[in-house]
This record gives structure tokens, C-alpha cells and sequence, in this order.
């Protein structure tokens, strides 16, 4: 860091992603990535940094992006869920950082899911 300008730079951005990762109140869009230790060794954490770059990016004030410890199916890692308002709960599987970006881009901007990338999904086209 070399100039004053720098820093503000990095506290805005930390700013931005601090608000994003508040609260969730009945309005928002909430996005949970699974972090416990399975998450986490199947890469859950670049898979986190680009889905709050990608919120931070599009300037996405109605979601706010979380964590948490095990889902429970833990084959399927990297998990990222997502929850709007008056919808059914989308769990995304085997989620990677260009998936991620996917997602917001088309389930959080444009409201539609990408079912090829969810569990449900998996699961119908699983064979007995």
C-alpha cells in the first residue's frame, strides 16, 4: 500500500462486503455456503470469495451472503444454498468459483436457477 487513496480503496471494499454479509431481513436474497471442515477441503472458500466479489461486483444490496458448518450431504461439496423471499430453498452442489459467478448471474440478477447444478436435480437423474 502506497497511497492514502489505496487504503480507502481496500475499506470501501471491505465496507461493501461487510454490508453483504449482514442480516438477512424478509426482503433479501440469502446465500449460505457450507464451511465446515468437508466444505472447506473441497474448496468452499474460493467458491465464497467469488460469490461475495461477484454480489460486491453487481452492486447486489439485497443479498446478504453467509456461512455455515455441515449440511449434510457432504459428498456433494462445495454447497451453496440459496433463499428469496417466497421461494422454495435451491441447493446448489459440487458448486466451483466460475459455478458460483454462474449463479449469481442467473439465479440472484435474473431470478432463474440453474437446475443442472442443484441436488434436486442430481437426484432425479441419479439411477436407482
Amino acid at each position: 500500500m502506497k497511497t492514502l487513496q489505496e487504503l480507502q480503496a481496500i475499506r470501501d471494499k471491505m465496507k461493501a462486503e461487510i454490508a453483504n454479509r449482514g442480516a438477512a431481513d424478509g426482503n433479501d436474497v440469502k446465500v449460505v455456503v457450507g464451511m465446515a471442515t468437508c466444505g472447506i477441503a473441497a474448496g468452499a472458500r474460493p467458491v465464497m470469495r467469488a460469490v461475495l466479489d461477484e454480489v460486491e461486483k453487481r452492486g447486489l444490496t439485497n443479498v446478504k451472503v453467509g456461512q455455515t458448518g455441515c449440511i449434510g450431504i457432504c459428498k456433494y461439496e462445495p454447497i451453496v444454498e440459496v433463499m428469496m423471499p417466497g421461494k422454495e430453498k435451491v441447493t446448489y452442489i459440487y458448486v466451483t468459483p466460475d459455478k458460483a459467478r454462474q449463479i449469481v448471474s442467473s439465479h440472484l440478477v435474473n431470478g432463474t436457477p440453474i437446475k443442472e447444478y442443484t441436488y434436486s436435480y442430481a437426484c432425479e437423474h441419479t439411477e436407482g
